[in-house]
Formats: structure tokens, sequence, C-alpha cells
């Protein structure tokens, strides 16, 4: 096996030339699309996740009303930048409308609605809707349904979104099922990122993605994962593993491994 390193802000990779098992084997531009796609799938996801993470706020067991009426005000309170307003067990939360809105590293605007469903004593259950929602790198359309499990602190996230990046334009469609839990308290907790686990899958201009996570441990601030194993499936039907390791603050290395070659990527916080 092969390791070829190589940069996402570096001048465009070359393809590899390989004889005898070219349909096989693993490209550079290949691989570099591949680390591409989960970058910026990895950015929608945690953008999200994050205003989902400001949305647990409200006591286990009330009816759903009196949850969605103290969400508001903990809303209110962190986040005097956004406008919210509730109508039964929904809100509807304007990001950004009084000023910037930071939350866990990340600073956004855009509207988020929040429907309490169900707010028991072993589930709580919420169902979300972005419009618009962006962070300044990229903007993000569509729902997710959230379901807590309490036993096990953990949620589960069933999303359908759509997303644009900013910077270029590339856009995807995609849908997921995946649970999170926060990050051990000694990296930082749910204030610094979560771990998850699950599935998720894209649909973007050079075709479909199917992705499957284990362990995987994101950080709020970074661009792409810190630790964990990736699985895509690429619409080149080759099988490529991606590997991370953090190599300082603000970069983390990637490892792109497929057919007879892998290689190596430098992630840049805001590249």
């Amino acid at each position: 096996m092969k390791t070829r390193y190589l940069s996402l802000s570096a001048v465009p990779v070359l393809l590899v030339a390989l004889s005898g098992c070219a349909q096989q084997s693993l490209t550079g531009a290949e691989a570099q699309e591949a680390v591409a796609q989960t970058q910026v799938d990895s950015e929608a996801q945690a953008l999200t996740s994050n205003t989902v993470d400001i949305t647990t706020n409200f006591t286990i067991g009330h009816a759903v009303d009196e949850a969605a009426t103290e969400l508001k005000s903990f809303i209110q309170t962190e986040l005097p930048c956004a406008d919210v307003s509730v109508s039964g067990h929904t809100l509807t939360v304007e990001y950004g409308k009084t000023g910037a809105c930071p939350w866990n590293g990340m600073t956004f605007t855009g509207t988020h609605t929040v429907s309490i469903s169900k707010n028991d004593a072993d589930e709580v259950i919420v169902d979300h809707t972005w419009t618009g929602l962006t962070n300044g790198k990229i903007e993000v359309d569509g729902t997710a349904t959230v379901t807590w499990n309490l036993a096990d602190p953990s949620r589960h996230i069933d999303h359908d979104l759509t997303w644009t990046r900013l910077s270029d334009g590339r856009t995807g469609e995609g849908k997921g099922s995946r649970t999170q839990k926060p990050l051990d308290a000694s990296l930082g907790g749910l204030k610094t990122g979560f771990t998850e686990d699950g599935e998720r899958s894209w649909t973007g201009k050079v075709g479909t993605w199917n992705l499957d996570i284990s362990g995987l441990e994101m950080r709020w601030v970074d661009p792409v994962p810190e630790a964990g194993t990736l699985t895509l499936e690429t619409p080149y039907d080759k099988t490529v593993s991606l590997g991370f390791s953090r190599v300082n603050d603000t970069t983390i290395h990637v490892t792109a491994q497929g057919p007879v070659h892998s290689y190596g990527f430098d992630i840049h916080e805001g590249s």
C-alpha cells in the first residue's frame, strides 16, 4: 500500500499513473473529492447539531407547552441576539436579529423552528426545521427529528437536509440516522463537541455518497472529525476508509485509504 501526501489547500492534485489496475485503484483526484465531500457534509451536520444543542434546555416531564415556554426563556437569556416567539409547543427562533449569535464556538444567523412533540420522563422527541441557517461558511435548509434517550444520555437524529458551501457554491442534499453523545469530559464534554455513530448519505454534483460512521469524535469548531472511522462508498464504485489524527489545535490530518493507494491531506480550520 502506497501513501501519498497532499493538501486540500495546495495546488490541484495530479492523477496517479497506474499500470494494469487503473480501474480498481483510487486516484488522487478521487481521494481529494472524497475528503472534500466528507468535509462539507460534516460541517453541515455540525452546524445543525449545534442549534439542536441550544434547544435541549427545558425540564423533562413537563407538558410540551410548558417546556416550549421554558425553552423560549432560556434562549432569550443566553442568546439576546435572537428573536423568539412561541405558539403552543412550537418555537420560532430567528438567530442574529439583534447582533451576532455565538454558541459553542460558532456564530450563526437564520430561522429555526422547534416543536416539542413529546416530553415524557423516559423519552423526549423534538422536531426541527431550518431555513437559511448559516455560520458564514455553509448554509443549510431542512428538517430533523431528535429523540432523547434519558436512560443512556444520548440523542438520535434523523435528518433530511440540503446545504451549500458559500466559498465555492458546492452543494449537497442528504439524509441520515445517527446517535450522538457528548465528548468525554476530559475533552471538554458537549460544550466542546460530540461523538457519533450511524450513517449518512448525500447526493452532490458527481453522484451519491454513502457514509458509515463509527466512533466519530468532532469538535464544534473543526471542519472534519478529529478521531473515529468513516467508511465512504463513492460514486466511483470504490470504498474509501477515512482516518483522522490531530496535528495541532487548528489542523487535522486525514488519511483516505482506497484500493491500492492511500493519500494524506491536512485540513485547516477555516479551509
